[in-house]
């Protein structure tokens, strides 16, 4: 008998669908819902810069791909999940950090056509403490929508910003390589 138990214990365990993944000691759900929209996990990683860990980062879409150019032109809901992991990350830091992304991914052009709503997304943010998190859902028609600890902060609009901000990540100069990958479920 307990053979047989032991037994149906494995087949549950091999059955039974992962619910979430870990990464630096931070729970990400598989599945999240937005606006009615199933997302799943494409990929997680950390931020890391010099020696220090800064924070998780995630990215949930419509349907999984290793591709930036699918993400990019995908135009669909998306979310950037983070999860601090250092113990404070200064506004100014939070910021300079998302302004840095911006002029290392875009053409001047871009840039010119953007600063206004770049401007908009940096004053949504303050300091960010070990253990805060950061949601940045694009609802198509809507806009990216940014949640600081589950309260929205803000929305800035547009389609063509969503795909800037994604570029932070996953664009030519990323934040950082090992994020980019692990974002893209290429780890």
């Amino acid at each position: 008998m307990k053979l047989c138990t032991e037994i149906l214990i494995c087949f549950l365990f091999i059955l039974t669908p992962a619910v979430s993944k870990e990464v630096a000691g931070v729970m990400l759900d598989e599945k999240i819902i937005i606006e009615n929209n199933n997302l799943t996990l494409n990929g997680a990683g950390i931020r890391s810069k010099f020696v220090f860990d800064i924070y998780v980062g995630a990215l949930y879409l419509l349907k999984t791909t290793n591709s930036t150019d699918a993400v990019l032109q995908s135009s669909g809901p998306k979310r950037v999940h983070m999860v601090f992991l250092y113990d404070e990350v200064g506004k100014d830091k939070l910021t300079s950090g998302w302004s840095d992304g911006f002029e290392n991914n875009l053409t001047d052009a871009e840039l010119s056509e953007l600063k206004n709503k770049i401007s908009a997304f940096n004053q949504l943010f303050e300091t960010a403490q070990k253990g805060d998190i950061i949601d940045l859902d694009y609802i198509p028609g809507k806009g990216t929508h940014v949640y600081y600890n589950s309260k929205l902060r803000g929305v800035v609009k547009g389609e063509a910003f969503n795909r800037a901000l994604l570029k932070i990540w996953l664009g030519e100069e990323p934040a950082d390589e090992s994020l980019k990958a692990g974002m893209l479920g290429r780890d």
